[in-house]
């Protein structure tokens, strides 16, 4: 997925600004695809100058001028053409699973260390998850569509059901690492 595509996605929904992109990133893909500030307002630069995206210079009084993106013609059709396209699946990289393919040098402790501050982090991320739906609703009302909402919650179920099993297999990492799976060091 890209980052124009998402934007171009959240456009649809109705006209925003980088500011406003930024929350509806971070209360409702950011789970599986995060974006800064920087990014988005570099993007919507460069959708504008493609034609995707049209800007408007909103005047406020209190407060400095306010750049409000809308979805164009073109940028609907290059939505609509890239949602109709299957994508290929790409193997993911894991920082955290190198990490544990050379851990054998470690301690027994320190490896322990390892997957249970994965497990932990794993179940902050899970309560995170679960907060989403209730952290949504504003843009449930934003979309409009109940078909709309329920693809949304499509991707809150993967990823739950993802980190639900991920943490299943750190913890019996964990399990069996307590029960003294861990062969010797070449030092014992």
């Amino acid at each position: 997925m890209s980052l124009e595509h998402a934007i171009l996605g959240f456009l649809q929904y109705g006209s925003s600004s980088g500011y406003d992109l930024k929350e509806f990133f971070d209360l409702s893909v950011q789970h599986f695809w995060p974006a800064d500030q920087s990014q988005i307002y570099r993007t919507l630069s460069r959708l504008a100058e493609q034609g995707l995206a049209e800007m408007e210079v909103v005047e406020q009084e209190a407060r400095p001028d306010r750049k409000v993106y809308h979805i164009t013609e073109a940028g609907r059709t290059e939505l609509r053409k890239w949602l109709a396209t299957p994508l290929p699946m790409k193997g993911g990289r894991s920082a955290q699973l190198v990490q544990v393919f050379f851990a054998g040098q470690l301690s027994d402790e320190e490896i322990l260390a390892i997957f249970r501050s994965a497990a932990a982090q794993c179940r902050a991320g899970l309560a995170h998850l679960r907060e989403i739906p209730a952290q949504s609703e504003p843009f449930k009302e934003m979309m409009g569509s109940p078909r709309e909402h329920f693809c949304w919650l499509l991707t809150l179920e993967c990823g739950i059901q993802m980190t639900e099993a991920h943490l299943v297999w750190l913890e019996s990492v964990i399990t069996r690492l307590e029960q003294g799976a861990l062969p010797p060091t070449k030092e014992e």
